[in-house]
């Protein structure tokens, strides 16, 4: 199978982990010289929080996600690190339900891979997803690579 596109989906949480995703992203799509598409994923609360934040201006017809995904610290992080790499890559911005949206992502990117990122959930080191990442890892129309942040909090 060729590595054509990588879709890394981020949300709220992964800021504390850009090192990481960046890391597993370039691992794979760099020897394939694979476009990676950087997508953010809002639910809809998180949305209206974001619009507010960067403060976007809500009198306009209507506000793309995609827009919105690009003003984001998280995705500007990402951007730098691709750019110094010379990968290339799009961003996308989606909003509804973090697993299905992603999986949704996936199939309308023609996605070879998704990566995503989450967290070990018991201290005791179970293997344990949360729901997002269980989701993507079962219904995900490719393979997935989940990177597990760093910190043991339950």
């Amino acid at each position: 199978m060729t590595l054509e596109t990588v879709l890394l989906a981020v949300g709220p949480t992964d800021a504390d982990r850009i090192g990481q995703l960046a890391d597993a992203v370039l691992e794979v799509a760099m020897p394939a010289d694979a476009t990676v598409v950087l997508a953010h994923v809002f639910t809809s609360d998180e949305y209206d929080e974001v619009l507010d934040r960067l403060e976007f201006d809500r009198t306009v017809d209507e506000i793309e996600p995609d827009a919105v995904a690009a003003r984001h610290s998280t995705i500007h992080d990402l951007e730098d690190v691709f750019d110094e790499h010379g990968v290339d890559y799009s961003v996308r911005g989606a909003v509804g339900d973090h697993g299905s949206t992603i999986v949704d992502l996936a199939t309308s990117t023609d996605a070879d891979r998704v990566v995503v990122g989450g967290r070990r959930r018991s201290p005791t080191g179970k293997a344990v997803f949360g729901s997002t990442a269980q989701e993507v890892l079962l219904s995900a129309p490719c393979p997935v690579t989940f990177v597990r942040s760093d910190d043991h909090a339950g």
